[in-house]
């Protein structure tokens, strides 16, 4: 399994992703996640990867010589797409492509058709943008209600990021958010493991220098860890008990105004039990 996060905010985008690959109990592997397509001066794209490893290694494989017709002009690709829209559009005529190739023989194996992927970036005269790519080519675009997407184990790591993400969100905010994101998904998930990928790209930039391989050393990494955990437990301790007498208490739990029960059998004495 996998778990891989990317952010668009107003300032930039974050892209954030595990390596670790699981081809059974005993046979644990590290793979890198993330993939960078940088032209100085003209675009920045990043592509995140999740699901059946042969697959998304294939599709990045031809992502990077894939040509999309383009009605009579030059092909698109992914090099000379005039945007992001037409970028996307590339990859997932890739993914389909691996589909024609592999699928039959997956099927026939008994194993499912399995890549989602996060691609996002910024080419020269428009806006960033970010996409979800799902197993069928297809694919959906980040919004500012929307302004994040996770593949592969994301229930344990989306509840901070609902919480915490808007698109005025600060980038290093967003980045520290992703990692404890990340955090509570490795904490809660052996299928996911280090190290990590962080990237954060500034919009209008396209290049970035704010990248970095994390480790279990990592100290930044580390504090999030033994932090994150300290401060919630904290903000546990801090929340009242259940007073189911009400008392005195501003918060009851049990209210004489409402009172709503399970059906209840009572089983009167001397009932017999057929």
């Amino acid at each position: 399994m996998t778990y891989c996060v990317g952010i668009k905010l107003d300032a930039g985008l974050v892209f954030l992703s595990d390596s670790r690959t699981n081809a059974g109990m005993d046979q644990i592997s590290t793979f890198r996640k993330m993939m960078i397509y940088e032209k100085a001066d003209d675009r920045f794209m990043v592509l995140l990867s999740a699901g059946n490893l042969s697959i998304s290694q294939s599709v990045r494989e031809i992502l990077q010589v894939e040509k999309l017709d383009n009605g009579g002009a030059e092909p698109l690709t992914i090099w000379n797409a005039p945007s992001m829209f037409d970028a996307v559009r590339v990859l997932g005529s890739a993914v389909r492509r691996v589909y024609e190739q592999d699928g039959p023989s997956l099927k026939q194996a008994g194993v499912d058709f399995n890549a989602s992927m996060i691609f996002g970036g910024q080419i020269m005269g428009e806006p960033m943008r970010l996409f979800l790519v799902y197993s069928a080519g297809n694919f959906i675009e980040a919004t500012r209600e929307t302004c994040y997407f996770q593949v592969g184990e994301s229930k344990y790591g989306k509840p901070i990021l609902d919480r915490v993400l808007t698109p005025s969100t600060p980038l290093d905010e967003a980045a520290k958010c992703a990692l404890v994101s990340m955090d509570s998904t490795l904490k809660s998930n052996l299928g996911v493991g280090l190290p990590l990928d962080l990237l954060v790209y500034r919009e209008g930039s396209f290049q970035t220098e704010q990248i970095v391989c994390i480790d279990e050393q990592n100290p930044y990494f580390r504090m999030i860890h033994d932090t994150w955990g300290q401060r919630l437990r904290e903000v546990f301790e801090s929340i009242d008990d259940p007073r189911w007498d009400g008392g005195d208490s501003a918060h009851p739990l049990m209210s004489p105004l409402r009172r709503y029960e399970p059906m209840r059998k009572i089983r009167h004495p001397g009932e017999r039990i057929v």
